[in-house]
């Protein structure tokens, strides 16, 4: 991604987040091999956003042209399955009924495909201005999408059969605070109690709880834990996991249960990891079982159509209730 160079799961749209594959575990069962830790994506494809459904199955979206490419996180293998528009497929994630919702990053739309035959269902604008559209979260109602060049979410009512999705702007006010020349708001996640969203902002390092009826932005108190290049995150009870994409780490925060504060419980490093399946600027990331999935965007390497892209699987802690 871009000037910061930022920028999970299967949620239903509903403002608590619900636990994604829960009680599936990718461990494998007593005589199968276990899932590969690291996942080869198609040469030249410049991942950035992930979704996992509640299958081992996960979708990732391409910055260079905007396709969708599933694969098997059982197997690795994978393939295309919906042509992009030739602009970025950034955030993305996917509902129980297979349709995954995407950020359109510079191109200020919003896109809802279809998993079982890539079928476009619904191409939104939601901007015409300076944009970039960058992550999503879904809501009973609706997805909310960040921007990280202008101060404010957008909201996209829930796709219904024979409805087209409606768009609307809320601007970020409060205690907000918007850096020019710099990528501002990226990751999104819902609130613990499912009453508020969780915004990132990179360039400040800063994390907000953001009351969706108003836009009232109120820092999250994380006794100076610093989440400068925050990218995608993603929520599991209490438990909030932050990719910082350029330091190659993702913060593990333990958050309070009105989402007003949090401390740091761990941090996982490419020092954790074999060399093999090391970060190279992870953005985003999903769950599924005991593990998380990370795509990495290598954006310190100059792509060309012979770049090679991965997957990372860490291991996650149990899951929080």
């Amino acid at each position: 991604m871009r000037r910061l160079l930022v920028t999970s799961t299967a949620v239903v749209l509903g403002m608590t987040l619900l636990p994604p594959g829960a009680a599936v575990s990718d461990a494998g069962t007593p005589g199968t091999r276990p899932f590969p830790a690291r996942i080869d994506l198609p040469d030249g494809f410049q991942p950035e956003g992930i979704a996992i459904g509640d299958g081992p199955t996960a979708w990732l979206g391409s910055l260079a042209d905007g396709d969708v490419y599933e694969v098997s996180l059982r197997t690795g293998r994978g393939k295309v399955v919906s042509e992009g528009p030739g602009t970025p497929s950034v955030g993305m994630k996917v509902d129980r009924r297979g349709r995954l919702y995407i950020a359109g990053g510079p191109a200020g739309t919003a896109r809802v495909v279809d998993t079982d035959d890539g079928e476009v269902l619904a191409d939104v604008t939601l901007t015409t201005g300076e944009a970039f559209v960058n992550d999503v979260v879904l809501t009973r109602r609706a997805a909310w999408f960040t921007d990280s060049l202008q101060p404010q979410l957008y909201r996209l009512t829930a796709l219904r059969r024979g409805a087209t999705p409606t768009a609307t702007t809320l601007p970020l006010t409060g205690e907000w605070q918007q850096q020019e020349d710099a990528f501002n708001a990226n990751g999104i996640a819902t609130a613990p109690g499912g009453r508020g969203l969780l915004v990132v902002n990179s360039s400040l390092g800063l994390l907000y709880r953001v009351d969706p009826a108003s836009g009232v932005a109120t820092e999250v108190d994380l006794g100076g834990t610093s989440l400068t290049m925050g990218d995608g995150m993603l929520r599991d009870g209490r438990i909030l996991y932050v990719v910082r994409n350029r330091a190659n780490e993702v913060v593990v925060l333990r958050l309070s249960r009105d989402g007003l504060s949090g401390r740091l419980v761990r941090t996982i490093t490419t020092a954790d990891l074999d060399p093999s399946t090391a970060f190279d600027v992870p953005t985003t990331l999903a769950r599924f079982g005991s593990s998380l999935y990370l795509p990495n965007a290598r954006f310190g390497t100059t792509p060309t159509p012979t770049t090679d892209y991965w997957v990372t699987k860490v291991v996650a802690r149990p899951r929080t209730r």
